[in-house]
């Protein structure tokens, strides 16, 4: 059309108007003619090639020094798999033409490094880096390319060929003058080398390769236990402990060769060999040895036990530590060995002693016997002196008493978790070793005195204390440290004593702790409550005596609001349960006490059946006959509970709202009584209640209405969609334990609750434009739902996420407000899904312990600066507390401050509970009067905390470039109620 219309314009022999008409008449004749549409240009968009950029990259280097800073730049990108065969390619063309051993060095680096990409087979590369191997002569690349062979091998397990190759290698090289090499090769045949396969012909190059027999790879590791570099021998003996890793039984040939390598010269040594022993201790503790320099034997695990025993005494002191420890585990060794490392002296019993048989026959042989006249004339004629035949190591007598004399703190603490160890599986041991950790209290390290209490703990119940060993023991709750008061505490909660003096001399150390540290109030009511638990018979002679009563006269009435007294009520009413006879020495003023506890500190006292006297109520299990029941019949209610409202599909909506609401009730009803199931029965009701608010949501009257006219009931809907949400993220983070078909339910019904908010958005909102990003997002999350949950899509059969997934090509193709329309009716026709327990559920809890809101006197501060706040809180069932548990104050005109604890605050006293002790600075302007701020604890999540988080790369493992987990952080759950504490910014003087 264009060139016709610049002909025209051009002709010079025809008229304007027959021009003009000319070009109207040929512009219809186009614009009937078929038009044909011109094929759109493809476009192919490729990332940038890897290679051709590392080859440009050593291309442009004029030096070594160049090329190696191009390739320390190149090692910290990250390579994807389809482009490793192409780097690897250009890295061995650089290596040929590379004469720097720097640079190859390097080089066989990265090739190690690229061997581990994901979704990469170094199968390819197994050839070149072998033929390198051949031909390189740098000791140094040697053994970098013989560590690149291992990455290889580790990769390829199944592939017999190549791993039979690497092996040839490494046999190969053993020879090597350079320790590097052999260390590598010994490590190679450690990782990949089998036990019941011997070696080719080709592959023996050992310092024995000339023995006629077939060798396998025990016996060539085994060869260089005396080579003559240190490091070649520690490697043999972690190529040979590697073996034994991987499930392949050692000889107990390499006994003896292990033994005489715990006299060796250097640390390292000494180290690999001790773990040797131990190993095979544990493979053939039965077996039978001969003692050298004599006739005599031994089982392997009582000879093993008494050269670990000398080992405690080693120069070193890493090696002291490794021997200490190994100790602990060895509770197959005879109790005569394990009793003789807490003597120093040598026992008799230890030494080889002739029957009497044996010398009446030496005797009988050379023709004496005894004539009866002289006094012990008959009697053995063998002095045994320090030379005799020792069934032991004399420096193995008093291994233990070496250990916890040491001199290195960590000696005395390995030292101290060895008897604990051995104590628990031994009665008679623990009762000996007694005194040994009862004077470890004493130690100058707070960490050693700790572990020493908590040694104790452990072996509490096979022992009983005396009253000195008692006396010592009470001696450290003149500590300043809370951690070692806290765990003597513990310790006496389960610890045994023998007489009453001993129960009189423990309360009034205890009230001691308690007037010198008030804020241990809580632990010594606990430890007194086990206390006198544990020991009614001896608290009931010295009841007059706690208590201050008098057979004749009236004494006066105690201070209920004294701590102290409140300690001693403690101890008497736990002791008084198991003890009849022991309300009768009770005052009217103690009975009264008695209720008044017994409401207030519930959990501290005990329920008491009293004579003439009425029953006080309790909150407790106890008072209950459901949460007395068996465990059986509350898991039974449970699963009819779960069983019966799986049928709400067939009841009308009044009907099922009904049955959701009294399911509910009864749930947390069971979880209050029965404990176990507490976190179980939690989590149903949650999970119903989400269901109810969603069933509730999507009554017929509010979608059947116009807008206007049910703002209100839009206005409620919208609530329980919040609702719903925050429900969920508790379900998913405040419970511990779940699998990932209980993730998966919780997140459909995320999902409906997201889709219910589209939903009212969308009624409520003029205009398409607020919509398009809301409806990516949600398509989004559940493509993001189906790639996470692949494998429990069949258990969602009707479920609202399996509709969502049929119609999902015509949810992306739609307009908002057709993908509306779709979500409401896929929301009200989805199915209820049944929720499937797994064995146990814990709920994160968390208690304020300090501070207690029971103060009126307000917290006194100049405004402007900062007072601190103490806080002493137990954490249960809480997964890695440190980076998520955070502290909010909450003052009274609205602000609110998060503080993150440092993770040194956090303790674990025992499995599944986290102590968190620390100190939150408040600060505010003046104030006219004192006023209440909130403190409680809050539980951080995020997506990336999820059960179901993506692995990190293998590439490149660093955590550079990313966020925090600051920065992660999506929201906040209460995990403890909150504490009100006074507080009263003053103005400052001026």
């Amino acid at each position: 059309m264009t060139l016709f219309r610049c002909w025209l314009l051009r002709s010079t022999g025809m008229a304007a108007h027959l021009k003009k008409r000319v070009y109207e008449e040929f512009s219809k004749v186009v614009q009937q003619l078929p038009h044909e549409e011109v094929p759109a240009k493809k476009l192919r968009l490729t990332k940038p090639s890897k290679s051709a950029a590392l080859h440009i990259d050593l291309c442009k280097a004029t030096n070594a020094t160049d090329a190696l800073q191009y390739l320390l730049n190149f090692a910290r990108k990250p390579v994807e798999a389809e482009s490793v065969e192409g780097v690897v390619r250009i890295l061995l063309e650089h290596y040929y033409k590379e004469v720097d051993n720097s640079v190859r060095l390097k080089i066989a680096s990265l090739l190690g490094l690229l061997s581990k990409t994901a979704g990469f087979s170094p199968d390819c590369i197994v050839d070149d880096v072998i033929s390198t191997l051949n031909n390189d002569k740098s000791k140094q690349v040697l053994a970098q390319l013989l560590d690149t062979l291992l990455v290889i091998g580790t990769q390829l397990p199944e592939n017999i060929a190549v791993t039979q190759r690497l092996i040839d290698v490494a046999c190969k090289h053993l020879n090597s003058t350079f320790f590097g090499v052999r260390n590598k090769c010994l490590q190679l045949l450690g990782c990949l080398g089998t036990v019941d396969k011997p070696l080719t012909k080709e592959s023996e190059t050992g310092p024995s390769a000339s023995a006629t027999p077939p060798r396998d790879v025990p016996s060539l590791i085994s060869d260089y236990f005396s080579d003559q570099d240190p490091r070649v021998r520690t490697a043999a003996i972690k190529a040979m402990l590697q073996l034994h890793e991987r499930g392949m039984k050692l000889q107990q040939t390499v006994y003896n060769q292990a033994c005489k390598l715990l006299s060796d010269d250097y640390e390292q040594v000494r180290s690999a060999a001790v773990q040797m022993v131990w190993v095979l201790s544990q493979l053939y503790p039965e077996s039978i040895v001969p003692i050298p320099s004599s006739n005599e034997e031994i089982r392997l695990v009582d000879d093993s036990f008494g050269k670990i025993c000398h080992m405690v005494s080693d120069g070193s002191w890493v090696v002291r530590v490794q021997a200490a420890k190994l100790l602990g585990s060895m509770q197959q060794v005879s109790p005569h060995f394990l009793e003789q490392t807490l003597d120093k002296k040598l026992m008799s019993d230890l030494r080889r002693k002739r029957t009497a048989h044996e010398r009446a026959k030496e005797l009988y042989t050379s023709g004496e016997f005894s004539s009866g006249r002289r006094w012990a004339d008959d009697a053995p004629k063998e002095k045994v002196d320090t030379s005799g035949v020792n069934l032991i190591d004399s420096g193995a007598c008093g291994a233990f008493v070496h250990g916890l004399e040491d001199e290195m703190y960590e000696v005395r603490i390995a030292a101290v978790e060895a008897l604990c160890s051995l104590a628990q599986a031994s009665p008679s041991f623990a009762e000996k070793c007694l005194d040994f950790l009862v004077d470890m209290f004493n130690d100058e390290i707070e960490e050693v005195r700790l572990q020493s209490i908590h040694a104790l703990r452990q072996i509490s119940t096979n022992i009983t204390l005396r009253e000195d060993q008692l006396d010592t023991v009470l001696a450290v709750l003149e500590d300043s440290s809370r951690d070692i008061r806290e765990a003597l505490h513990e310790l006496l909660c389960y610890a045994n004593v023998s007489t009453k003096e001993c129960i009189q001399l423990a309360l009034l150390e205890l009230l001691k702790n308690l007037t010198k540290y008030p804020t241990d109030r809580n632990s010594v009511w606990k430890c007194l409550k086990f206390l006198g638990a544990r020991h009614p018979t001896l608290v009931l002679p010295i009841v007059p005596e706690l208590l201050s009563t008098h057979p004749y006269f009236d004494t006066p009435e105690p201070d209920m609001d004294d701590p102290a007294y409140i300690a001693v009520l403690v101890l008497v009413f736990n002791a008084a349960k198991s003890c009849p006879t022991m309300p009768a020495l009770f005052s009217d003023h103690t009975f009264r006490h008695y209720a008044y506890l017994r409401d207030s500190l519930s959990h501290l006292v005990p329920q008491l059946r009293l004579p003439g006297r009425k029953q006080v109520a309790g909150t407790s299990s106890e008072t209950s006959g459901v949460g007395a029941g068996s465990l059986e019949s509350a898991q039974h209610f449970l699963q009819e509970s779960l069983a019966r409202v799986s049928t709400l599909q067939n009841l009308d909506s009044p009907g099922a709202q009904e049955l959701l609401h009294f399911t509910i009730r009864d749930l947390q009803r069971l979880g209050e009584l029965q404990t176990d199931l507490a976190g179980s029965a939690d989590f149903c009701a949650t999970y119903l209640h989400c269901q109810l608010l969603l069933m509730k949501a999507l009554q017929e009257k509010l979608w059947n209405m116009a807008v206007p006219l049910c703002l209100k009931q839009n206005a409620m809907a919208s609530t329980a969609a919040q609702q719903i949400l925050e429900e969920t993220y508790k379900l998913e983070f405040l419970y511990s334990g779940l699998e990932s078909r209980q993730v998966a339910t919780i997140h459909n019904v995320r999902l409906q609750a997201k889709a219910l908010q589209l939903i009212l958005i969308a009624r409520t909102k003029r205009g398409v434009e607020p919509l398009l990003a809301l409806c990516e997002k949600f398509l989004q999350e559940v493509e993001a739902f189906q790639r996470l949950f692949i494998t429990e899509l069949p258990h969602f059969q009707d479920s609202f996420v399996e509709k969502l997934l049929e119609l999902m090509p015509r949810l992306v193709a739609c307009k908002p407000l057709d993908l509306v329309k779709i979500l409401q009716t896929t929301l009200r026709q989805s199915r209820f899904i049944h929720l499937k327990l797994p064995e146990q559920i814990h709920r994160a809890l968390a208690t304020i312990i300090e501070p207690t809101g029971e103060s009126d006197n307000p917290l006194r501060f100049t405004s402007g600066l900062v007072v601190a706040l103490d806080i002493d809180a137990t954490l249960e069932h809480v997964q890695e507390p440190q980076t998520v548990v955070k502290v909010q104050v909450l003052y009274p005109d609205g602000q609110s401050h998060i503080i993150h604890p440092k993770p040194g605050d956090f303790r674990t006293p025992g499995p599944g509970r986290v102590r968190l002790i620390t100190q939150v600075y408040l600060s505010h302007s003046a104030w006219t009067e004192p006023c209440q701020i909130e403190v409680r604890l809050l539980l951080a999540y995020s997506s990336s905390s999820s059960k179901l988080a993506a692995p990190k790369p293998a590439w490149n493992e660093s955590m550079e470039g990313l966020p925090t987990s600051e920065n992660l952080i999506e929201g906040t759950i209460n995990l403890s109620k909150p504490v009100k504490v006074f507080i009263m910014p003053k103005p400052a003087r001026r």
